[in-house]
């Protein structure tokens, strides 16, 4: 493999990658944020020049994946009509293999127990946008089924420096001793250190062969909200929380502060009342697949050791 074509480069999982990668890619995205770096939004038709069109593999990360934030539509104009693009650029150039991340947003908020072969229920736009999209990639490789590789990704909650997200905010609330269980302590999360997801991406671009191949990107079995709060507690020495607040009074406070944060124009802290939903509902999405053939480098304690590390001890951003 000589090259690489991002699609999403810029973003947290694709900053990542390029570290991995070093060199030997190309990043198309809106936003500037690597060496190698070509203006691109998959929103629109792709006309783009390669300079070699040989032994190319396209990693496909552009989406918007951040929810409750985006109008319902602005999911489908870039996950839907990103992957459409995208493919038309892999058909247009003859690239023959994509490695695309989806989600486990597909499955929808479910405390039932998921593998690769369940049925999905999405139960939010970004879900079936993705589902979509997956779908749109699908096709792309079933037009010359022994040509054409097509691996797609569902990652769990994606975590290491730079995320800003899930995990950042749980860190921030428990430093600042703000954080509560709602409602329960055994919701379940699918996860993946960001470090063993790029690295597999990039083992698998090499393993690939003709077909479609998908994975669900966790750990073998999901952790408790409970066992992701003592592993963080064990490594940057913040208090355990242990207070669990009934969840119809933390909507009520999550509520309130989104509103104070509306009329203030500032966001407080990321709190809203879906995410205190995302966090009494579980993700039980199971990654035994993945960890037969790829089986991940770092324990859940050992990867939040590796991004505190990171982040010079001085927290988890």
């Amino acid at each position: 493999m000589d090259q690489s074509i991002i699609f999403g480069g810029s973003g947290f999982i694709g900053q990542h990658l390029i570290d991995k990668l070093k060199s030997d890619y190309i990043n198309y995205d809106i936003n500037q944020n690597s060496d190698n770096y070509v203006y691109c939004d998959i929103r629109k038709s792709i006309q783009l020049d390669l300079s070699t069109q040989e032994d190319l593999v396209i990693y496909n990360l552009a989406a918007l994946c951040t929810i409750p934030k985006y109008e319902e539509r602005e999911y489908y104009e870039t996950n839907v009509l990103g992957a459409e693009h995208v493919c038309n650029f892999a058909r247009g150039k003859n690239i023959n293999t994509i490695i695309f991340t989806s989600s486990i947003a597909p499955y929808g908020m479910r405390e039932e127990e998921r593998t690769e072969d369940s049925i999905p229920m999405p139960t939010n736009e970004y879900g079936i946008s993705k589902l979509v999209a997956e779908h749109i990639h699908r096709t792309w490789q079933a037009e010359k089924p022994h040509e054409r590789s097509l691996i797609i990704l569902r990652p769990g909650i994606v975590f290491g420096k730079g995320e800003g997200g899930n995990l950042s905010r749980l860190y921030n609330a428990m430093s600042k001793g703000i954080f509560f269980y709602p409602g329960r302590k055994d919701s379940k999360k699918a996860c993946i250190y960001v470090k063993d997801l790029v690295s597999i991406m990039i083992e698998m671009a090499i393993d690939t062969k003709p077909g479609v191949t998908l994975y669900n990107s966790c750990y073998p079995k999901p952790f408790t909200i409970e066992e992701i709060c003592n592993s963080i507690s064990e490594v940057t020495n913040v208090k355990k929380p242990n207070i669990v607040i009934p969840a119809w009074l933390l909507k009520c406070i999550a509520s309130i502060i989104l509103l104070l944060g509306k009329l203030t124009g500032k966001t407080l802290m990321g709190i809203h009342p879906d995410r205190v939903d995302k966090l009494m509902v579980s993700t039980n999405i199971i990654g035994n697949k993945l960890k037969d053939k790829y089986p991940l480098k770092y324990s859940l304690k050992e990867a939040i050791d590796d991004w505190y590390n990171d982040c010079n001890n001085e927290g988890l951003y």
